[in-house]
């Protein structure tokens, strides 16, 4: 059984001035989500700005997560690293709070062989029993996971569920399914590409999209589940200058500026990342209210 079919929000992490995590609103935002439809949290991904955490903070946000989710919808927690050591406490931490699932970024920076992309996920599966998504962005790690490897992976690893795949390339993505027999739980990484990917036997997406549009997300994906491939698509190209204006610099900087926009009040970023520039909020203030959002 998948951790979830649907759309998940690769949620944002909410800010106070002084660059703590504002718990408080966190909490109001997980709630937002929950009554919007929302499928899945995913709580502490890049989105999240997990790599500018310490790892108690990392924990402390994933732990809150889960007690204020309380099993109303799964919550899957980032905890991947370039470091398989951290990765694997990391996850056996969240596993053991209650995390339905644990999303699984390729090592940054090292760029692992393949076959140390198996011993790497192999290792954390063995200590962290939740089930494990994949996650294949190679634009941001400089490292890709093949399709050969993921349908090892799947095959031989029990609790190697899922992946989520931001590579953009859909010939891989086809060529993972066709290795994977089709046995392997396919989530869109690009708001950009979910009809897409869909179609190639997804069940879902990962979604930053989600946080400013969370019905209209989850909506797109279960009329797609459904039979409603036509308006699905059309749903798909309506959001398409959203999607491109919350890309217009590096995520997640324009979707919180975008929560901003919308009155969420979820503060500023952390160094290194810097506020949306003016042009680009011009842009994606545009595309939010020809959206129909702001």
């Amino acid at each position: 059984m998948a951790i979830f079919k649907g759309a998940g929000v690769a949620l944002i992490t909410p800010m106070k001035d002084n660059y703590e995590v504002n718990y408080d609103k966190l909490d109001e935002i997980l709630e937002e989500q929950i009554a919007n439809e929302t499928d899945s949290i995913i709580i502490c991904g890049t989105t999240g700005e997990s790599a500018t955490m310490t790892e108690q903070e990392h924990l402390d946000v994933i732990k809150f997560a889960i007690e204020r989710v309380n099993h109303r919808i799964p919550v899957i927690a980032g905890t991947g690293s370039n470091c398989t050591a951290t990765a694997v406490q990391l996850s056996k931490e969240a596993s053991e709070a209650g995390a339905d699932g644990l999303l699984l970024v390729t090592p940054y920076y090292n760029k692992a062989t393949q076959n140390g992309l198996i011993a790497h996920y192999t290792a954390i599966a063995q200590e962290a029993k939740a089930p494990i998504i994949l996650y294949n962005v190679p634009s941001r790690t400089g490292c890709s996971i093949q399709p050969a490897t993921v349908a090892h992976l799947v095959k031989n690893v029990e609790n190697i569920v899922g992946i989520k795949e931001a590579s953009g390339d859909i010939g891989n993505v086809a060529q993972i399914m066709h290795l994977c027999d089709g046995n392997v739980d396919l989530y869109s990484g690009n708001d950009d590409q979910v009809v897409p990917l869909l179609s190639l036997g997804g069940i879902g997406v990962i979604s930053v999209l989600s946080n400013v549009a969370p019905t209209y997300v989850h909506d797109m994906v279960y009329k797609y589940l459904s039979g409603s491939t036509a308006e699905a698509c059309q749903m798909q190209l309506k959001a398409l200058p959203l999607c491109d204006a919350l890309f217009c610099e590096v995520n997640p900087i324009p979707v919180k500026a975008a929560m901003n926009m919308l009155g969420k009040e979820c503060g500023p970023l952390r160094a290194p990342l810097t506020e949306l520039e003016p042009q680009h909020k011009e842009q994606l203030k545009k595309a939010m209210q020809e959206f129909g959002i702001l």
